[in-house]
């Protein structure tokens, strides 16, 4: 019995060195959350029709491709306003070609005919289902990409959720503790950032002044797989805003790339943009600058041209820049959005707060005050109601505390005041517990038994009592962390983590340490 306590009174001390070493010391170890440290919360919406608008852009663009090698004649194909794509002026001779080749085109979509003059239009439309799996799709890679910046911005335990009613949830939560660039992360965080290379129209590619002045030059006839975008050109003196001629379709997008950092031109000294292209970029880049020596290649980035160099060669490096009139913050943003990834739809902002520091250090003071008062009024009590034996559930206490601090520190969580709260919480429990155990003590002493007797009966018989009320408890943090949100989720841990150590401190700490004094003398009347 004698070794068996010894090796339990070097086990709890192990427990508190540890614990002394994993929170020590607490201002570096806990991370504390947008309450009390301050910050910035946004609510943002992702507009999922874009992703809807590429989607089916891409498909009527693979349906005329796939239509024109079948030698299916047709006048026209266009997107309509909910979305779905038209086939027009198709030859009646050639109905059922066309549509054995939709009935096997994808099943996200349903079609009907219409007749019309010797002529058949198709009308097709994505079916609910492939909408709300796309939508779900668009907002969980726009969570992704704000969390990869976020994260290379270096803004220590952010909070990023998706959030929304019902079956819409396109919704995202973000909360950033200790930033205070508000506006420079505002622009991080939004910005879609769409790398696109496009070869320039080869013979009336510009730049011109104005729109007008592009179309005319086309004979005011647009061809429809070219596009006409702004160029800021900052080759002259000034910024001057032009207008370009380019494909439609990219011939190498941010998906081939492989990584991006800002660096300094060797002439002008101006700020730029490096990038590299992985393996598949390279080879498209091959390609497409072998074919087109003489033409010129747009970089493109969201919709507007940053630069566009000519080909004078086959280029096949994997480096590529972009030029512009960037500043070295600007240059080192851009950088870091390209690595993270493009945005798959635009960004709105539905609420944006920021949460002064004053506030946040207001917040820690009173919460350290009210855990405080609580301690004091606590440990006060129990030394007036149970006497010697109440130093017995301080110790545990503030075993249980420190245990509850070290966890915390060891997996880097977030303290938030509701988080503050649960510790208070935890408190009131591992109170509960010893005043059980102390009470169960008392009627064993009323009964005539032994000190020791005493003791042993008490923890025995209270054991399943204690063991039944954290675990309840513990079920109903587990729940509240599955599906609460951020502040929830920080009481939830707190009051987890607190309840696991009061099952250790008032079971096997607190019956050790009445061990420990009953064996270090004879004890005939205990002070409880």
């Amino acid at each position: 019995m004698k070794r068996n306590l010894k090796y339990r009174l070097i086990f709890i001390l192990v427990v508190l060195l540890v614990s002394i070493f994993l929170s020590y010391p607490p201002s570096e170890k806990v991370n504390l959350g947008l309450d009390l440290k301050g910050g910035v919360h946004l609510v943002l919406q992702v507009m999922t029709n874009d992703a809807f608008e590429a989607e089916v852009n891409q498909d009527r663009e693979r349906i005329e491709q796939d239509l024109q090698e079948k030698g299916i004649a047709f006048t026209r194909t266009q997107v309509t306003q909910d979305f779905g794509i038209e086939i027009l002026g198709v030859l009646q001779d050639q109905q059922q070609e066309l549509e054995d080749y939709l009935d096997q085109y994808s099943a996200r979509w349903t079609y009907h005919t219409r007749f019309r003059e010797g002529e058949v239009d198709v009308a097709m439309l994505m079916n609910a289902g492939a909408k709300k799996d796309l939508a779900d799709l668009t907002v969980r890679q726009a969570k992704e990409t704000i969390q990869k910046r976020v994260d290379q911005y270096g803004v220590a335990e952010p909070t990023i959720q998706i959030y929304g009613s019902g079956d819409v949830k396109d919704q995202i939560i973000v909360e950033l503790p200790g930033v205070e660039d508000f506006n420079r992360v505002l622009n991080l965080i939004k910005r879609t950032a769409r790398l696109e290379l496009k070869l320039v129209h080869p013979s009336n590619g510009g730049p011109y002044r104005t729109r007008e002045a592009a179309l005319e030059a086309l004979n005011n006839s647009l061809p429809s797989d070219y596009e006409i975008l702004p160029y800021l050109d900052t080759s002259e003196t000034g910024n001057q805003t032009t207008y370009m001629v380019v494909r439609k379709a990219p011939s190498i997008t941010g998906q081939h790339l492989k990584n991006a950092r800002p660096s300094l031109d060797n002439f002008t000294g101006r700020s730029e943009v490096e990038f590299s292209l992985n393996p598949e970029g390279v080879r498209l880049f091959t390609w497409v600058t072998g074919q087109n020596v003489g033409n010129r290649l747009a970089i493109v980035l969201d919709e507007e041209i940053r630069s566009a160099p000519n080909i004078s060669e086959q280029i096949d490096s994997e480096g590529a820049r972009i030029t512009g009139s960037f500043s070295p913050e600007q240059a080192q943003d851009l950088a870091l959005v390209l690595r993270s990834g493009a945005l798959p739809a635009a960004i709105r902002i539905l609420e944006n707060r920021i949460i002064g520091p004053s506030l946040g250090l207001d917040s820690i003071r009173r919460g350290i005050v009210a855990s405080l008062v609580g301690l004091v009024l606590v440990v006060s009590g129990m030394l007036l109601v149970y006497r010697f034996s109440g130093i017995n559930a301080i110790v545990c206490l503030i075993l249980n505390l420190l245990v509850l601090l070290a966890v915390l520190a060891s997996v880097h969580a977030t303290l938030t005041l509701p988080g503050i709260a649960g510790i208070i919480l935890t408190i009131g429990m591992a109170v509960d517990a010893n005043v059980l155990i102390f009470e169960r003590i008392k009627e064993e002493l009323r009964v005539g038994k032994t000190v020791r007797s005493a003791v042993d009966a008490g923890f025995d018989r209270v054991f399943s009592t204690i063991l039944d009320t954290n675990i309840t408890t513990l079920i109903a943090a587990v729940c509240l962390y599955q599906f609460g949100t951020g502040p929830v989720r920080g009481f939830a841990v707190t009051l987890g983590v607190g309840l696991l150590a009061n099952i250790f401190t008032a079971i096997f700490v607190s019956r050790t340490l009445f061990g420990w004094i009953l064996q270090l003398r004879e004890v005939e009347r205990l002070s409880i």
